[in-house]
């Protein structure tokens, strides 16, 4: 396979590591938003949190929580946005779920998880919920 995060969780890659486990991985970023921002990964390759099977979830966000932990300690982070970019249209770049922590400082020019997109729904809320739900049957 010729995933770059396959490559870093087995080594073959060399990545500035924060914390690592049987199941996961946490590096810091080689194109950082802002200092200290880290990618965290499931070892195995799922190419998103859809393919991620239930029994990692805990793993992967205790990973997450713990990465965030280290740098708050570390670099005296005041807060952090959290996010995962899921398929292509989302601007995932590499075909391995990553979760981004991203620090944020005051005055660092970025915005809410809400600045990614602003287009507001027509169709009323309860329309959606029923389709979601009917398709979900």
């Amino acid at each position: 396979m010729d995933c770059i995060f396959c490559k870093i969780a087995s080594s073959e890659i060399p990545a500035y590591k924060i914390l690592e486990n049987d199941n996961t991985l946490a590096f810091l970023d080689v194109d950082p938003l802002i200092l200290g921002h880290t990618v965290v990964i499931p070892k195995k390759h799922y190419g998103n949190i859809a393919d991620l099977p239930e029994e990692l979830i805990e793993p992967v966000f205790l990973s997450v929580k713990k990465a965030t932990e280290m740098l708050m300690r570390g670099l005296g982070v005041e807060g952090f946005t959290i996010g995962i970019n899921h398929g292509t249209i989302a601007h995932q770049t590499v075909d391995h779920l990553h979760v981004h922590v991203v620090p944020r400082r005051s005055g660092d020019g970025g915005g809410s998880i809400h600045s990614i997109v602003k287009n507001p729904p027509v169709e009323p809320l309860e329309e959606t919920q029923r389709r979601i739900l009917e398709a979900n049957k």
